[in-house]
């Protein structure tokens, strides 16, 4: 059957609103936040995503750590990547408008938060339903992950990226840590634990996750890793 066919026959006979609620509508709005997601985003060149809490509050230390880490990253030529909410997301929006570089957000439609912040530029929002369409936005078009403190979130988008890395779904790049305080505890327990006693990794795993604590050196990390390999979408 042709595609106009089976689109066909997966609607004959329905009203809208059963049609609206179907498993086979659903396959049409996840196809269209793909496209509305390559079409803008194939266009925005070079850029980094940043993650961290929605949560976290301008006179936190982490949130104007984000918003100079995005500014550095401007001036040497990355665009800024978000989730478009509040906290850590709008520092980066925050910095990159500062920079006056690209500043794009990919918000989540969600009951609870949250709303695009101010910083993103008008023709860079996208706001997705579905988390694993923004996720996949997330590590396409990103040449680097810079990762504050986050909550469940946070790790979420973490591990996929480092999990697609391992496997080999994705090329290489730059996951970098940002607060030794913060993510010390988790990687010692992940070399302590999860490596040395069940030995449930690699060993070189560790190797794909750096710890950084100032924008300087985040920003070197991302140079030294380009220094090597060229910049390109990971699949």
């Amino acid at each position: 059957m042709t595609n106009e066919e089976l689109i066909k026959d997966a609607f004959d006979n329905r009203t809208w609103n059963e049609i609206q609620s179907s498993d086979s509508w659903t396959i049409f709005k996840v196809m269209a936040e793909f496209v509305e997601g390559f079409a803008k985003l194939s266009r925005i060149g070079p850029c980094v995503s940043i993650f961290g809490s929605a949560r976290t509050t301008p006179d936190n230390k982490y949130f104007k750590l984000a918003e100079d880490i995005a500014f550095e990253l401007t001036k040497q030529g990355y665009g800024v990547i978000t989730g478009g909410g509040p906290g850590i997301m709008e520092a980066g929006n925050m910095g990159a408008k500062k920079g006056n570089g690209k500043s794009v957000g990919l918000n989540i439609d969600l009951p609870f938060e949250q709303s695009a912040n101010i910083f993103i530029d008008p023709d860079k929002l996208i706001s997705f339903e579905h988390f694993f369409v923004r996720k996949v936005m997330f590590v396409k078009y990103a040449q680097g992950f810079i990762v504050l403190p986050g909550g469940f979130g946070t790790f979420d988008e973490l591990f996929e990226a480092i999990t697609l890395i391992q496997t080999e779904k994705i090329d290489r790049f730059p996951i970098i840590l940002v607060g030794s305080s913060y993510w010390q505890g988790l990687m010692d327990w992940i070399k302590d634990v999860v490596l040395t006693e069940e030995n449930n990794i690699n060993k070189k795993d560790l190797d794909l996750i750096q710890i950084v604590d100032t924008a300087n050196e985040a920003v070197e990390k991302i140079n030294e890793f380009y220094s090597k390999y060229l910049l390109s979408p990971n699949f």
